[in-house]
């Protein structure tokens, strides 16, 4: 077992332990606090959606500065069972945690997010499959966290508005086309 820590918020400098496994990087501490300058530190009222959220620091982060609601998405039974031990450790009413494959998610999706953190394992295509059904769960005016191995311009209706990169991984933050 590994751990991170959460950097900000109600729950700042607890832990959150993930298994190791292929693909799972999660967010390091620098680029979290990066990405919650960017955002605010204060999420208070908005729905985020971690939709591959391997070890779940993000939609922790989220739920951490106040988001009133955050879901967070895993297919793999065994990191699955580790979110929830990390949710019931915090004791976090905010989150919901389902268990399934992503693209299968999306469509089920029962509300619409401010906030969407999509940080899927790399080099299988997964943003590219992901990008048409955002709009059926995404408001109007939401944001989006991606990370990826390369850099991104825009996911359909949103661009990216700020951007960095920490080793191989790039990270964006995008917002939607004003109409």
């Amino acid at each position: 077992m590994s751990r991170v820590r959460i950097v900000g918020g109600e729950w700042k400098r607890r832990f959150v332990t993930f298994h190791d496994a292929p693909g799972l990087r999660p967010t390091p501490d620098a680029v979290r606090e990066t990405l919650f300058n960017w955002l605010g530190q204060d999420l208070t009222g908005l729905a985020c959606l971690d939709l591959f959220a391997g070890s779940g620091v993000l939609g922790f982060e989220a739920a951490s500065r106040g988001a009133a609601h955050v879901t967070l998405v895993e297919r793999d039974p065994r990191i699955f069972a580790t979110l929830r031990d990390n949710a019931a450790a915090l004791g976090a009413e905010r989150l919901e945690l389902i268990r399934a494959d992503a693209l299968k998610f999306l469509p089920r999706a029962s509300r619409r997010y401010d906030l969407l953190f999509l940080d899927p394992p790399y080099h299988q295509g997964w943003i590219e499959r992901v990008e048409p059904r955002l709009p059926g769960v995404l408001a109007a005016d939401a944001r989006i966290y991606a990370e990826a191995e390369h850099p991104i311009e825009r996911l359909g209706a949103w661009e990216t508005v700020r951007s960095g990169s920490s080793g191989q991984v790039y990270y964006h933050l995008l917002e939607a086309l004003q109409a």
